[in-house]
């Protein structure tokens, strides 16, 4: 009977220790998964932070993007009106210039017209005083028809006559020289209006096409604005999601990274511990060199706990029987 009782005491160890072994597998396991797992963690909320800032990066620069294009088109708008107002004025300034251009033109007409028609009346007077007092036309038949009733001195020519010719000859030379004044009046003029009216035409040109100019830039800007606000609709809903992940990853991973060296140490504590029983037990199946009473005797405490633990919570009576002998 003490035979048969050893006999099934070792039986009843070798049972023990393949738990033991399935235990300390099953813990080795939880360590190797618990170390990826806080590996997956640290990565993954590593990779979302990294992501998060770049998304928030972004999102900052197409707000500042956005800003910018909408201070630019608004610069551009204004610098069209501006540009189309200075069209309107100087085709304003062209047109008053016109009419005052043909105005001086008609007072020139006029002048030249009024000089030259003085000049005719004057020359011909001129002449014919010249041709009275110079040449004597006419003398002998004013001399001939002259029959005085009264006795009066020998007839004279009028000795005043040089002075009027001369005065009429001064109003031919200023007639002359006011009509050359007034016909380079008149050209400066012709050309003064010819080169603000080219020039008024150039800025006319250039102002329009500054104004086309602006006008695809701010088209430009539109396209470039509407695409810099889809990117942050998209940079926004990416950080939304991006914040919804980061509250999950912490649900998931905050205990285990918070608790980690903890729970390793501790499940390592019960690795050795195993590793300790099993080695014991391997000792007492291998060679027990106790009397076999002394060896019942030692365990009936064990096997009555291990039989209590097992109906109270339904495990093994075996490995409460290792976790007691450990303990």
């Amino acid at each position: 009977l003490s035979t048969l009782a050893v006999a099934v005491q070792l039986d009843s160890f070798g049972k023990v220790i393949e738990d033991i072994d399935a235990m300390h597998t099953e813990l080795t396991a939880q360590q190797a998964e618990e170390v990826k797992f806080k590996a997956y963690c640290e990565k993954e909320l590593n990779e979302n932070a990294k992501t998060t800032y770049e998304k928030k990066s972004l999102r900052k620069d197409k707000v500042a993007e956005i800003d910018r294009l909408e201070s630019l088109v608004k610069k551009l708008r204004k610098d069209i009106e501006a540009a189309k107002k200075q069209i309107v004025d100087t085709g304003v300034e062209v047109k008053k210039a016109s009419q005052a251009r043909e105005e001086e033109n008609a007072e020139f007409q006029t002048i030249v017209t009024d000089q030259r028609a003085t000049r005719t009346i004057l020359k011909k007077a001129l002449q014919k005083l010249k041709d009275f007092y110079e040449k004597g036309i006419g003398k002998k038949v004013a001399l001939a028809q002259q029959e005085p009733p009264v006795k009066f001195g020998a007839y004279k020519s009028n000795q005043g006559a040089s002075p009027v010719m001369g005065l009429i000859e001064q109003i031919i030379e200023d007639s002359t020289r006011l009509e050359s004044e007034a016909v380079a009046g008149e050209t400066k003029a012709q050309a003064d209006y010819e080169k603000f009216v080219a020039d008024s035409n150039a800025l006319i040109k250039g102002l329009k096409e500054d104004v086309t100019s602006k006008t695809k830039a701010i088209s430009a800007a539109d396209t470039d604005k509407a695409e810099a606000r889809s990117d942050l609709e998209s940079a926004e809903a990416e950080l939304e999601s991006l914040e919804a992940y980061d509250a999950d990853l912490h649900g998931q991973c905050d205990f285990i990274l918070k608790n980690f060296d903890i729970r390793q140490k501790a499940r390592m504590q019960e690795m050795e511990a195993i590793q300790s029983a099993k080695g014991i037990l391997r000792g007492g199946s291998e060679r027990d060199d106790s009397p076999p009473r002394a060896r019942e005797c030692a365990w009936p405490g064990a096997r009555a706990r291990a039989r209590s633990r097992t109906r109270a919570g339904g495990g093994d009576a075996r490995v409460y029987m290792t976790r007691e002998m450990v303990g």
